[in-house]
């Protein structure tokens, strides 16, 4: 029982300290002390010390001997290669859910675009949380509709190492509009049971959003440089 609850509360820190890293809580090069994470979290060394190394494994920290532990991140290189890897990976996803998707599925799907679409024509100051947290959910639901727990496991922590880069990508308005009709497209092939055109539709959409990620840095960057 001893060794459970050790496993856990290593769990429990391991997937606070990996979102609070994807989500820009932690910055690259900031340090991850034991002792304080520990006092925040309620827990004692060990298990924070057991979550940084498995954190280590994936590549977000570094661990330096008699030194500390340092927030590596998530490079550029690192998030275009995930976007490709995941372009390849949802087609696959999506030929698979037009086997296996149930009705009710069908139904959270189009329930999703249509709050997309009802948020979108919204001017609220949480408009692009919203919809990002739609296109979000609606992956999610694919995922699940593939009946297959490996491949929606690896999507899942995919779709978690981008969510910054996603949110910057679909918050926009015009490129938010566009993924929803393109999740729509690729909905309506499912829903005709042609899988080979639902597999297509889903792998151009994500190298769609690796376009839109790269335009949107470079407005960025033109940004900052009209403003100095």
């Amino acid at each position: 029982m001893e060794e459970y609850q050790d496993h856990s509360l290593r769990g429990r820190v391991f997937r606070r300290l990996r979102e609070d890293i994807l989500s820009g809580v932690y910055q690259e090069g900031d340090e991850l002390r034991e002792i304080t994470i520990g006092e925040e979290l309620g827990v004692s060394r060990t298990p924070v010390r057991e979550a940084l190394r498995q954190l280590e494994l994936e590549g977000l920290v570094t661990i330096i001997p008699n030194k500390g532990a340092y927030v590596t991140g998530i490079s550029r290189k690192d998030v275009a290669d995930i976007y490709q890897i995941r372009s390849m990976l949802e087609g696959m996803c999506a030929r698979w859910a037009t086997e296996h998707i149930t009705e009710k599925q069908i139904e959270e799907l189009e329930e999703v675009l249509l709050l997309s679409e009802f948020h979108l024509r919204k001017k609220n100051e949480g408009q692009a949380e919203q919809v990002t947290e739609l296109d979000g959910k609606f992956h999610k639901i694919l995922y699940e509709a593939s009946n297959s727990r490996i491949l929606e496991h690896v999507l899942s922590d995919f779709h978690k190492y981008v969510q910054m880069a996603r949110a910057m990508s679909v918050g926009e308005k015009d490129r938010a509009k566009k993924s929803i009709n393109e999740h729509r497209e690729i909905l309506e092939a499912i829903k005709k049971h042609d899988g080979e055109m639902a597999g297509k539709l889903a792998n151009r959409h994500i190298l769609n959003v690796m376009e839109n990620l790269h335009l949107a840095e470079q407005e960025i960057k033109i940004k900052n440089q009209e403003v100095f």
